[in-house]
C-alpha cells in the first residue's frame, strides 16, 4: 500500500484564492440530516420512532488549552443532536500525547471510538493497514463533494480509497511579542543571521528568546524542519523519508549542527525538554518568552479566544522563518499541511450514523471555525461576509502565496521511523547525540522500515 506525502506547489495553492474571494458557502441546511419522525411525514408514513443510537467520540481538545475548539465541538454535537433526537453522542477529551497513547491501547484490541481524529499519512498507515477504519470515498462524492479545498485530503488517501477528512489547514509560522522586541530595539528577522543576533540580545538581557515544550519532542522537530528546508530545500527532508535520498546529507546533518547551536546560546527556555508544550507555551502566554513556533491552531490564543486578555493579543505578530545564507530554501517554504482529520471506525456497530455524523461535523466545523475559532479550515468557506482579525486574514495569505507546504516530518514516516526521529529530536536537542549520529539513526530506521 502506497502511503501519500503531502507536499503543495504554487500550483495547488492558487487554488485558496478562489476560496478567499467568496466562492458559494458549503455549509447550508440542505446538508443537515432530518429527524426520522419528519422524513415519515413528508412521505405520507404514520411516524414511527427513531432507533436509539449511541456514538463514541473521541477528541483531542480539552477546555483547558483548547477552549475555543472544545466549545464548537460542543456546539455541533448539540446541533446534530437536536437535528437527530435519536442520537446521542458521547465524548472522551484527551490532550494531544494522551490522544495517542489511547490510539495505540484501543488498536491493539480493535475497540476504537465509533468516531475519532487522526494524523496523516505514516501515522495512519497501520490503522489502515489493520482494516481499523473505514472508507470514506462515499462522504466525498455525497454531501461533501468539492467541498475540500484542492489538496487537503490526499495525505489521508491509501490505495486510491480515503480513510480520514481533514478539518484544519496549518502552517507554522514563529509568534513573538512586540513589546519585548520593542523593549530591545528588535525588528523581526528576515535571515538566520539575523534571527540568531536576536536570540543573543534577548539571552543577554536575561528573557527567554524561545518559549518549547520538548517532552513532546514533536515541537523540537519544527525547529529541525525548518532548517533542513532553509539549508538543504525542501526536497531534502522529504527524500530521505521517502528513500529516493537519503538522511545522510550534509544539509540534514547541517540542521542537526544548528539545532546544537542553537541550544549553546541559550536559545530556548530553561528545562525545555522536560516540559510538555503546554508548559513550554506557558511562557509565551506569560510573557516570560519572547518567541514561540507553533501551528496556526495557535490562533485563537492571539485573535477570538476570550479568556486570554486583549492587551497581551494586541502584542503578538508573526514572522516566517528566516532564509539561511548559501541555503537552498526560500521564505514563503513553510512546515504545515492538513491538520488532525475525522475517521470512523470499521468495526462499529454504528457506522453509518456514525458516516452522518463526520459529514455534518466536517461542515459546521468549516462555519464556527472561521467566525468564532479564528482556525483555517479544511473546507471552502466564503469568507467574505465575516470580519476576521488581521492576524488570521495575514496568515490566509502567507497560506495563499506559500511555495511549498511540507507535512511534519513525524506524520510523514511510518510509525517505527517516527518513534526513533522523535527520540532523536529530544536527545538533539539535549546534545546527547552528535549530529552525525543523528543523521545515521534516522538513516537506519528509515532503510529498515523500507524493506
Amino acid at each position: 500500500m502506497t502511503r501519500k506525502t503531502l507536499t503543495w506547489t504554487m500550483t495547488t495553492m492558487l487554488s485558496l484564492g478562489l476560496v478567499l474571494s467568496g466562492c458559494s458557502s458549503s455549509t447550508q441546511s440542505s446538508s443537515t440530516p432530518q429527524p426520522a419522525k419528519e422524513t415519515a411525514k413528508a412521505s405520507g408514513e404514520s411516524a414511527q420512532p427513531a432507533k436509539k443510537v449511541t456514538l463514541k467520540m473521541m477528541h483531542l481538545w480539552p477546555t483547558g488549552n483548547s477552549a475555543t475548539q472544545n466549545k464548537i465541538v460542543n456546539d455541533i454535537i448539540k446541533e446534530y443532536q437536536t437535528a437527530n433526537p435519536n442520537v446521542t453522542i458521547e465524548q472522551e477529551v484527551l490532550e494531544n500525547e494522551q490522544y495517542k497513547n489511547k490510539m495505540k491501547v484501543l488498536s491493539t484490541s480493535n475497540a476504537l471510538p465509533d468516531v475519532g481524529f487522526t494524523w496523516a499519512a505514516g501515522y495512519m498507515d497501520p490503522y489502515v493497514k489493520g482494516d481499523m477504519f473505514a472508507p470514506l470515498d462515499d462522504l466525498l462524492q455525497g454531501d461533501l463533494k468539492d467541498k475540500f479545498v484542492n489538496g487537503t485530503t490526499n495525505a489521508y488517501a491509501f490505495g486510491g480509497k480515503t480513510y480520514g477528512l481533514p478539518v484544519e489547514l496549518n502552517i507554522v509560522p514563529v509568534y513573538y511579542n512586540k513589546a519585548i522586541f520593542a523593549k530591545f530595539n528588535l525588528q523581526p528577522p528576515k535571515t538566520y543571521d539575523e534571527f540568531k543576533n536576536v536570540v543573543k540580545t534577548l539571552s543577554a538581557g536575561g528573557v527567554a528568546p524561545i518559549a518549547l515544550g520538548n517532552k513532546d519532542r514533536w515541537t523540537g522537530s519544527l525547529w529541525y524542519m525548518y532548517l533542513a528546508d532553509r539549508i538543504g530545500g525542501p526536497e531534502t527532508l522529504k527524500k530521505a523519508i521517502d528513500r529516493s535520498g537519503s538522511f545522510n546529507d550534509p544539509g540534514l546533518i547541517r540542521a542537526a549542527s544548528e539545532v546544537t547551536q542553537l541550544v549553546d546560546m541559550n536559545a530556548f527556555n530553561k528545562g525545555f525538554n522536560g516540559l510538555s508544550n503546554d508548559e513550554g507555551k506557558a511562557e509565551f502566554m506569560n510573557s516570560k518568552a519572547a518567541m514561540y513556533m507553533m501551528g496556526t491552531w495557535e490562533l485563537p490564543n492571539y485573535t477570538t479566544n476570550k479568556d486570554v486578555p486583549q492587551a497581551f493579543k494586541d502584542q503578538i505578530g508573526f514572522f516566517k522563518f528566516p532564509t539561511v545564507d548559501g541555503g537552498k530554501g526560500n521564505l514563503d517554504s513553510w512546515v504545515g499541511g492538513p491538520g488532525v482529520g475525522l475517521f470512523v471506525a470499521n468495526n462499529s456497530k454504528v457506522k453509518e450514523e456514525s458516516k452522518k455524523f463526520v459529514s455534518f461535523f466536517v461542515q459546521k466545523w468549516g462555519e464556527h471555525a472561521i467566525s468564532e475559532a479564528g482556525v483555517i479550515p479544511a473546507t471552502k468557506v466564503d469568507t467574505s461576509k465575516v470580519k476576521l482579525p488581521q492576524m488570521y486574514m495575514d496568515l490566509l495569505n502567507e497560506l495563499n502565496k506559500a511555495s511549498n507546504i511540507t507535512l511534519f516530518a513525524d506524520v510523514q514516516m511510518k510509525p517505527a521511523s517516527a518513534e526513533v526521529h522523535l527520540n532523536m529530536i529530544q536527545a538533539l536537542f539535549g546534545k546527547a547525540v552528535s549530529p552525525e549520529d543523528f543523521a545515521k539513526k534516522h538513516e537506519e530506521a528509515l532503510a529498515k522500515e523500507a524493506k
